[in-house]
């Protein structure tokens, strides 16, 4: 929110929604929010929060993809001061999304996307057994495609810290062997003896957590860092009344 750098009262679109963990406190500050989602069920979350803050006159929820035609039931060129996506650029068609976000701004756009390996992954721990990661190019992708847009893009690199809590040793190996996948999959001895070694006491436990669940009782001795790059662009869309 810090990095949009919004001016008093401007209005936004918030591409890729969620359940308005944005676009609350958007609101809240006395921005007109468009609200998109493609998942009815955050649709039906944020629509609790909207009525839970009396934010009804400034969010605006709509059920919109970004392979949808905008044209037909997106928001009208030029609808907001600043069209932006944070975490939520899911497309096949990148070029195609970063061009809706710049034909719907009329001031500012900006897209967050990851820049290292995938939220999913410690990869801290994934390094310390010996598993492969695939880090994610798609925030360099989406660069180059706004400067072949005519764009001058500002990129802006930002961590936030995870903490993944357990309740046992067996817990937390069954929680991170989600992340032993595409040949990692014979790492789970190793992933159980790294555990083993590295967990401690969470002074947190029982305490919310970031999903709304209570923390475990363990924790690792590290914090997972997940790396963002945040890019943002002047529109180079022609502007229309």
């Amino acid at each position: 929110m810090k990095l949009l750098a919004l001016q008093p009262g401007e209005s936004v679109l918030d591409m890729g929604c969620g359940a308005g963990s944005i676009a609350i406190p958007l609101a809240q500050a006395g921005h007109p929010v468009i609200a998109a989602d493609f998942s009815p069920a955050m649709l039906g979350t944020l629509d609790a929060g909207i009525e839970y803050y009396g934010l009804e006159d400034r969010i605006t929820p709509l059920e919109l993809a970004w392979d949808d035609d905008w044209n037909l039931v997106g928001p009208v060129a030029k609808a907001v001061d600043v069209a932006f996506a944070s975490r939520s650029v899911t497309t096949t068609n990148l070029k195609g999304a970063l061009a809706k976000l710049d034909r719907t701004a009329r001031r500012r756009c900006a897209v967050t996307m990851v820049a290292n390996s995938s939220p999913r992954y410690d990869l801290h721990l994934m390094n310390a057994i010996g598993a492969s990661v695939t880090c994610s190019n798609g925030f360099v992708y989406a660069f180059n495609i706004l400067i072949q847009m005519g764009a001058l893009p500002q990129v802006t690199y930002f961590e936030s810290p995870r903490r993944d809590t357990f309740d046992s040793l067996e817990a937390g190996v069954a929680d991170f062997s989600r992340m032993l996948e595409h040949g990692n999959e014979d790492k789970t001895d190793r992933l159980r003896d790294y555990i083993a070694q590295h967990m401690i006491e969470n002074p947190h436990a029982g305490e919310p957590g970031s999903k709304g669940v209570p923390q475990g009782r363990y924790m690792l001795d590290h914090i997972r860092k997940v790396r963002w790059a945040f890019i943002a662009w002047e529109p180079v869309s022609a502007n229309r009344p």
